[in-house]
């Protein structure tokens, strides 16, 4: 593997550099995903000839978009309220009731044309339309194009709790147009870096390195675009995740690395209120607290804490605990007890170590390092 991922690198920068596309091909289990690396959207006759049996699914923000890939043909559409607040089922709902009003068949293309909220969506309504059709993205932000939209994880948030709701389903297509990113706001470029960073940890300190200097430029993110360093990054996280998943689907071993910052952010998110923060945001803190516990149980050394943490800080990202939107610790504690990867009695969780990170578990009911780091009493 470590010598495919060297080959996509080297086609991936080729592409980028010439402005051709690069199309990736993976297979996750039974299902085999392309991904196009592009410079722009991909219009609806570079998808399918079939456009009457297709539906394009956006949100408030991304629905110029959705008309740019219809290229001007009458298209059936379903046009989301934007935000983590509206990532419910009710939302999944209004996609199948369009589908359906629609007169779409069992081999129809549902194509979601968005960031992370709306890949999940979508993905969850295509994996359960008629018991399942066909999916496409057109991921239009950083953290769809080198998280979300890639490994088929799908879902939405109920009772409170992000993503307790989901299936595995990835997509056949995966479409990249780096050029979306110059549209967006600060805030989802924020979100999006924290999603890089994870995967930087992950692959190893070369990775990370590469994103220290590109941090003096991002409080005009879009001006990152200019630097073959970003792009490397991108298709560096792109390879790495889909590596990752290709070995391991359904989340049952070297996938769950994937999750490192995201217990303890998830539950941040669900005690702050979903919506309040981004997604981003959440991780970046939790990655912080993934190095207190890592430093605490003897599997994270603190020359690389303290490197991933002045780099979380270099972005931007509240890094202190308690944090400001959510002061209550316990209410924290309760979300992570919560959390859909607890098994066996064990709350999991992704700490960094010399190289990389791991898996550790800590006991339901020795929760005592928990509240230490979540009442901020464990420092880098």
């Amino acid at each position: 593997m470590a010598f495919a991922l060297r080959h996509h690198s080297r086609a991936l920068f080729f592409g980028l550099l010439t402005k051709k596309d690069v199309i990736l091909h993976f297979s996750f289990g039974e299902y085999k995903t392309s991904i196009s690396i592009r410079r722009s959207v991909p219009l609806i006759e570079n998808i399918t000839a079939d456009f009457g049996n297709t539906i394009l699914i956006a949100d408030e923000n991304t629905a110029d978009i959705a008309a740019k890939v219809s290229n001007g043909r009458v298209i059936p559409r379903c046009i989301l309220k934007s935000g983590e607040k509206n990532k419910n089922w009710q939302s999944v709902e209004m996609i199948l009731r369009s589908a359906n009003q629609a007169g779409l068949t069992r081999d129809c293309i549902f194509i979601g044309i968005g960031g992370g909220v709306i890949s999940d969506l979508t993905g969850f309504a295509a994996s359960i339309y008629k018991r399942g059709c066909r999916l496409v993205f057109v991921s239009t932000t950083l953290l769809g194009m080198v998280d979300a939209s890639i490994g088929g994880k799908t879902g939405f948030d109920l009772a409170d709790i992000k993503n307790l709701v989901g299936s595995f389903y990835p997509a056949e297509t995966v479409y990249i147009p780096i050029d979306t990113l110059c549209t967006l706001p600060q805030i989802e470029w924020k979100s999006g870096m924290a999603e890089l960073i994870k995967t930087a940890i992950l692959c190893g300190d070369d990775f990370l390195e590469l994103l220290f200097p590109l941090a003096a430029n991002f409080e005009n993110a879009s001006s990152l675009l200019k630097y073959d360093t970003f792009r490397i990054c991108i298709e560096k996280a792109v390879a790495y995740k889909d590596s990752v998943v290709t070995e391991d689907l359904y989340d049952f071993g070297k996938r769950m690395l994937l999750n490192l910052g995201h217990t303890f952010g998830h539950a941040l998110e669900s005690a702050a209120g979903l919506g309040r923060l981004t997604h981003g945001e959440a991780v970046a803190w939790g990655i912080v607290r993934a190095c207190e516990l890592g430093i605490a149980l003897g599997y994270t050394p603190q020359a690389r804490a303290k490197k991933i943490s002045k780099l979380i800080s270099m972005y931007g990202y509240e890094c202190s605990s308690p944090h400001p939107l959510a002061r209550d610790t316990e209410a924290i504690l309760n979300a992570i007890k919560s959390d859909k990867k607890k098994m066996r009695g064990k709350y999991s969780f992704i700490v960094p170590d010399e190289s990389g990170a791991r898996a550790v578990e800590i006991d339901s009911d020795e929760t005592k390092t928990l509240e230490d780091i979540l009442a901020g009493g464990i420092k880098i």
